[in-house]
């Protein structure tokens, strides 16, 4: 469901998907051609939300930014184009760089940056204002690199991006039936 909150109105790109069980609302925007599945909650309630188009966010994540009022310069989400954001993460950073990957279970917590084409492994915990380079893959809790991003992880990682901006085009063709 998408939901207009103190006069912001979410804005949906072109064949982007959004679940009619997720919830999407207030300043949130998001590209096209993307994918947000089943109990996805983006809230942009007292922050602001942007999803770069391409993007995968899949069952039960949760997205949340900063309030306006408390950072004003650091009140955005930004998530990047082509990211795949795994089942129920929680997502409290403030940029995600493009291509980029958030495991299932993952915490990306305040003030946290993940680079562009890096990989956060299953059920990692980015702590609070925690730096992830571009291109490294990080696991544990805390999230420590351990090791750098590959040939094999980039092509296999497209191939999954792809499968959601395919499945976004198919619930948009066919929908759910009961």
């Amino acid at each position: 469901m998408i939901y207009t909150f103190d006069g912001k109105k979410p804005e949906i790109g072109k064949d982007t998907y959004v679940s009619e069980h997720a919830l999407v609302i207030g300043d949130v925007t998001i590209g096209d051609n993307c994918y947000i599945g089943h109990g996805a909650i983006l809230r942009g309630d007292y922050g602001t939300i942007q999803v770069g188009s391409g993007t995968a966010v899949e069952e039960g994540v949760i997205v949340h930014a900063l309030p306006h009022s408390m950072f004003p310069e650091k009140g955005i989400c930004k998530i990047g184009k082509s990211v795949t954001i795994g089942h129920g993460a929680v997502i409290h950073g403030i940029d995600i760089g493009d291509s980029a990957v958030i495991g299932m279970g993952s915490v990306c917590s305040l003030f946290s940056v993940i680079g562009a084409g890096a990989i956060v492994a299953e059920g990692a915990i980015v702590k609070v204002g925690q730096v992830v380079p571009d291109k490294v893959v990080v696991a544990g809790n805390p999230a420590v690199v351990v090791r750098e991003v590959t040939e094999k992880d980039t092509q296999t990682w497209s191939m999954g991006k792809q499968l959601y901006v395919d499945l976004a085009k198919k619930y948009l063709d066919m929908g759910m039936q009961n």
